[in-house]
Formats: structure tokens, sequence, C-alpha cells
């Protein structure tokens, strides 16, 4: 029995080595995608970062079985030249004591990194919720780093734009009947479709402590201003709101997009001058048919289009009616080539957190807005058609 199981360990690390021994030169969505080190990468929920000829990968870093679906470790970074191979560079945000918003067993999910070039600090955005508070809390945490590897430092969490109306806030949600009879409901409302939600005020009864914010992305803009897209208002309601020059807060100026739509997992990208976004139904870790939208002003207003998944995942026979397995978490244009963009989605398991699969697939401009084609093998070289 022992040599049987010195056998098996040899062979598995024979894998890893082989693994790490020849670099990738394609995607393989929903496979084992190992490291530099030949093991599964382990940033889930994540988004990348461009900078100085590297990409940089940030994601919840997840611990096996359901435990791993509180964060017990932090956030995880990588980096690569190719997007194909990817090099461990560490934690890049370590969980911290009781006494901290982002206490070990807290829910931090979904962080995203931009640089700002005027303070020369980058900045990271997640999503929180406070440690034993289930997801009640709604808020969204902020940190910043002199490097892109870290580490980063934790300033803190808030709900956001307190005291301030969205540029398209309509009459009735500044009602004070409304905004009381709402708070007397408040923590009644569940993150999932209802019709319940359309008969309160939820945006006017979050007006003075500050809107929820749940799901989440960063969009930085083409003249340099960064803009935070995140579910609000119990899940009903997205949010846009753009942040300071310093990319650390809130500006006040914000617009309420697809209202009691229940959109989550917001992916924002812009092409040709049009801005496109990639979301998610709110249906738990249970896959859905993707959203997709366009606008002329990233603000809004926004019109939704088709689902933009086609074909199907052989893995386990989902198509495009259930995202092929996965969730939205981002859109990544790839450096030095044109109109060549590339949908990240993550394939969830929630039993086993550390086993989450990733859902890489190019983007197809088509006339009436794009396409996300399931390929179960493809490179960069699919945009050079």
């Amino acid at each position: 029995m022992k040599k049987a199981i010195v056998a098996i360990s040899l062979a598995l690390t024979s894998l890893c080595l082989n693994a790490q021994a020849q670099p990738a030169s394609s995607f393989k969505p929903g496979e084992i995608w190992p490291d530099n080190n030949g093991v599964h990468i382990n940033a889930h929920g994540g988004g990348l970062l461009y900078h100085d000829g590297s990409y940089y990968w940030y994601g919840e870093h997840k611990i096996a079985g359901v435990a791993g679906n509180k964060a017990e470790v932090g956030v995880h970074v990588y980096s690569s030249n190719d997007l194909y191979n990817w090099t461990d560079r560490g934690i890049a945000l370590k969980v911290e004591g009781d006494d901290s918003d982002i206490a070990k067993g807290c829910i931090l999910e979904r962080p995203k990194v931009i640089y700002n070039p005027k303070t020369k600090k980058f900045v990271m955005w997640f999503h929180l919720e406070l440690k034993g508070k289930k997801y009640d809390s709604a808020r969204s945490g902020v940190a910043t780093a002199d490097t892109p590897e870290g580490p980063f430092t934790f300033i803190r969490s808030q709900r956001h734009n307190a005291g301030h109306w969205p540029q398209n806030v309509q009459p009735e949600q500044k009602d004070p009947e409304s905004i009381k009879l709402t708070l007397a409901e408040n923590n009644k409302f569940g993150g999932g479709p209802s019709k319940k939600h359309a008969k309160f005020n939820i945006l006017g009864s979050h007006f003075e402590g500050g809107q929820m914010a749940r799901d989440m992305n960063l969009f930085v803009d083409d003249d340099g201003t960064a803009y935070h897209i995140y579910s609000s208002e119990h899940n009903s309601t997205l949010h846009i709101s753009q942040l300071s020059e310093d990319f650390l807060s809130h500006t006040g100026h914000y617009t309420r997009n697809f209202p009691f739509r229940w959109m989550e997992a917001p992916a924002v990208f812009k092409h040709d001058g049009k801005y496109y976004l990639i979301a998610s139904g709110c249906t738990g870790w249970k896959p859905n048919a993707a959203r997709s939208a366009v606008a002329d002003n990233i603000l809004g207003p926004w019109t939704e289009l088709k689902n933009p998944c086609t074909g199907t995942n052989p893995s386990n026979k989902l198509g495009a009616a259930k995202t092929f397995g996965g969730q939205s978490t981002y859109v990544l244009p790839v450096h030095g080539k044109k109109d060549a963009y590339i949908a990240m989605f993550d394939q969830w398991n929630p039993k086993d957190a550390i086993d989450g699969r990733y859902l890489w697939l190019p983007i197809n401009f088509t006339a009436d807005g794009f396409e996300i084609p399931w390929i179960s093998e493809w490179d960069l070289s699919h945009f050079d058609k």
C-alpha cells in the first residue's frame, strides 16, 4: 500500500513538473490552469491590470471546501507577459484581525485594481461583507499599493454616495413618507428577484447612510476618469458612479441603471466609442443566461441587447442559456491587438471553492452588438482572422 501511495505521489509530482516545464500556448476554458509552480491558479472573481508591459491578475484566494467561500487568506495576484502563462506573485492584500473590516472570515469578492498616474498608486476596490453579517453589510472596500504586486494597504470600507441623489432620480424617490415606510421594512428584503422591491423606495431609504454595493467592477475611460459599477438597492438596480481624481472615493455623481432587473456580476468595456456591459441575473451560485447592453455614455442610458453567448460547453453540456456554467467577472482588452477583447467568466464550485474554473472566451463584434462563442481551445491568433 505504501509503495502504491508513493508511486501515485511521484506521478502527480511529475504531472505538475511537466505542466510547469511546458509553457502554455492556448486557452482551454474550464480546465485546470497551472501557474509557474504547477498549481491551479487561485484568483477567482478576478480582474486584470496591464501595466509596464505585464498583465496582473487579481482574484479571490480560495481554500478547499465550503469554507473557501469566505475570505480566509485574501487577494491573490499573478503576472504574465503572454496571458497564457502566469507567475504566482503571492497575496496582494491579506485579511486582518477581528478588529478590522477585512477580518479573516469576512466575505471579500471581485477585487479589481486600477492605476492612478497622478498619485502613482495602484488602487483596489472589492465587494465586502463584514464578518458574521452574511450579506447584510453590502459595502465596498478600498486599498492601495506602490507596486502592482502589493502589498496593498487596506484603507476603509463604506457604502456610497451618502447624501447624494443620482442624476436620474425620480421625484417620488425623494418622498419622505415612502422613505419612512421603506426604512420600516429595510431588513426584510432579499437579494433576488421579487415584485416586493418595486413597492418600496429603497434608493431613498439609503440616501443618508449611503447606497448598498455588492457585485462590482471598475472602468477607466479614455480621459482617465474612473467609474465604479455595482449592484445596489438589494441587487435590484445597477449603479454606475464616478470616482474622485485619486480613485479613493465617490464624487456623488452617479446614475441608476436597469431598475428592478437584478443585474449582478457586471463587466464593462469600450469599443469604437460605445460602452458595452456583460452581466448576470441573480440566481446565487447557479448559472443563468448572460445579459448584455450598450450605451453612448458610461452613465447611460443603457439599451439591453440579447444574450451574447453561443454554443455549448461539452464538459458540462451547458450552453448559452446557462452561460456555459459560468458567470461574468471582467472583460480584458488585449494590449497591442485591435478589436481584441477577452470575456472572463468564473465557473463557481461552492462545495469546493478552490476548484473553481476559469472560462476565458473571445468576443466577436457583430452588426447589432457582440457575441461570445464557446471554443474548447483557442489562442490570440483568433483576433487576427
